[in-house]
């Protein structure tokens, strides 16, 4: 086992893995930028590196100074967390090149799953069941690109291959606008992420978003640990999530996360793993893998009691899974709100000192923040302050302990989106479960339309 870790990143997620460092019994090396100076994870790291300014590009994106950071301080592995260079295959090939372990995929599957139109492609090989569309990249035959459209019937979806986090995409309803959307795409994906491809699928008009959680070793053994709801998303980014998904068959959600395994032993997969899904009418359609632990692997770890941070760890000391799939077992209900430093309706980021500051608690409570009272919120990050997870026996449960979490937590001198989620609690459509992606962003329309 390793004796030293880097965690490359910051927020709650730093906080989150040198707890379960801490835990091992492992010491950890916490980079920062200047503005994160003063941050709990900080504070209570083994040692600390200041890596750069506060903008991410020369501190969090910086590879040559978190590198170095790993050498000036011993460290054996690197933990990306989420976001930043986390997704990064070039990032985790240089940090193996340079005698660390990446915790996390191999840089081949990174690059695979990275690229929606290669991911695709081998999850159909894999018998993962995907959504009808362009079998690869879209051709530069106008007249294709329409046959294909009709073929597939509108609504359609146009995707950049090297998209992420809901952008790079545009619904298209008619045949008039296709050939001008797919020119726009390109452009815009260009521009992003620096690769034109752009490929079709069918456009699902009401899916809900359902993704599966694995671990998978390098020794070919891979499990599945049930599924999450992602559907209540504003602007395709996730607000709350919870696990198990309302009202889904039992044995459907083993079908599918048998695929999912399955796939992950064809590719070679190696550590935590997210296979993203709409689910529409009965049915599974693959969208795209995270390579990375996720914001919301917390409710996972409540309803199967496996830490999912340390199990990444394990797997890249290179042990086998700890776990079989007969004993992963669901218990429970468990929902997470993100706390986000932004005004509750119109969204806009609140940065600033928290002047006040007072976490809930209770049973089934967990919070996962890095905040506190007297802490400053950077501007120059995501706006995300902490998450609360609340578990029960029964859904219903789990969304009477959130609502009890919610009523006690005090965040003050910034805006924070506790508001809307106190409102979502209450939500009748909500508490009935199964809402579309569409949903909330619904919602909030209809709402402001009554403003006006």
């Amino acid at each position: 086992m390793f004796e030293k870790i880097l965690i490359a990143n910051r927020g709650e997620i730093a906080l989150r893995i040198q707890r379960a460092c801490r835990e091992m019994g492992i010491r950890t090396v916490v980079v920062h930028s200047e503005a994160d100076t003063e941050a709990k994870y900080v504070k209570l790291a083994d040692e600390s590196v200041c890596i750069g300014p506060a903008p991410a590009a020369a501190s969090y994106l910086n590879i040559p100074a978190i590198i170095s950071a790993a050498e000036v301080t011993d460290a054996e592995a690197i933990h990306p967390g989420y976001g930043f260079l986390s997704e990064n295959a070039d990032f985790a090939e240089k940090v193996e090149r340079s005698g660390f372990v990446f915790i996390g995929p191999r840089p081949e599957n990174i690059r695979l799953m990275g690229d929606k139109v290669s991911a695709k492609q081998a999850m159909t090989k894999a018998g993962v069941p995907c959504v009808p569309g362009s079998e690869g990249a879209l051709p530069e035959d106008p007249k294709e690109i329409v046959r294909l459209a009709r073929k597939l019937g509108y609504p359609v979806i146009i995707k950049a291959a090297g998209g992420g986090g809901g952008r790079g995409m545009r619904v298209v309803h008619t045949e008039a606008a296709l050939l001008n959307a797919v020119n726009m795409t390109r452009t815009e994906a260009q521009a992003a992420f620096a690769n034109p491809t752009v490929y079709l699928e069918r456009y699902l008009e009401q899916p809900r978003h359902i993704e599966i959680q694995v671990l998978a070793d390098a020794h070919k053994n891979a499990v599945y640990l049930g599924e999450r709801d992602c559907s209540l998303q504003r602007r395709h980014q996730k607000v709350l999530e919870e696990a198990p998904a309302p009202d889904l068959p039992p044995k459907l959600r083993d079908k599918v996360g048998e695929r999912c395994v399955e796939a992950c032993r064809r590719i070679g997969y190696r550590g935590a793993g997210t296979f993203e899904f709409l689910y529409e009418d009965g049915e599974f359609f693959f969208i795209e893998m995270n390579t990375r632990i996720q914001v919301e692997h917390p409710v996972t770890e409540m309803i199967t009691g496996i830490d999912l941070v340390q199990e990444q760890i394990h797997v890249a000391a290179g042990e086998k899974l700890r776990v079989r799939q007969k004993d992963i077992q669901l218990r429970g209900h468990a929902i997470e709100c993100r706390i986000n430093a932004e005004d509750p309706y119109r969204f806009t980021p609140s940065p600033g000192k928290i002047t006040s500051y007072h976490p809930p608690g209770g049973p089934g409570i967990r919070v996962d923040s890095h905040v506190y009272q007297g802490y400053t919120v950077p501007p120059n990050y995501d706006s995300m302050v902490g998450k609360v997870i609340a578990y029960g026996a029964t859904r219903d449960q789990a969304i009477a302990r959130m609502r009890v979490a919610l009523s006690e937590m005090v965040v003050e001198g910034i805006l924070t989106n506790i508001p809307l989620h106190r409102e979502l609690l209450n939500d009748t459509r909500f508490m009935r479960g199964g809402v579309s992606i569409h949903y909330l962003e619904q919602k909030l329309a209809q709402e402001q339309k009554k403003k006006k």
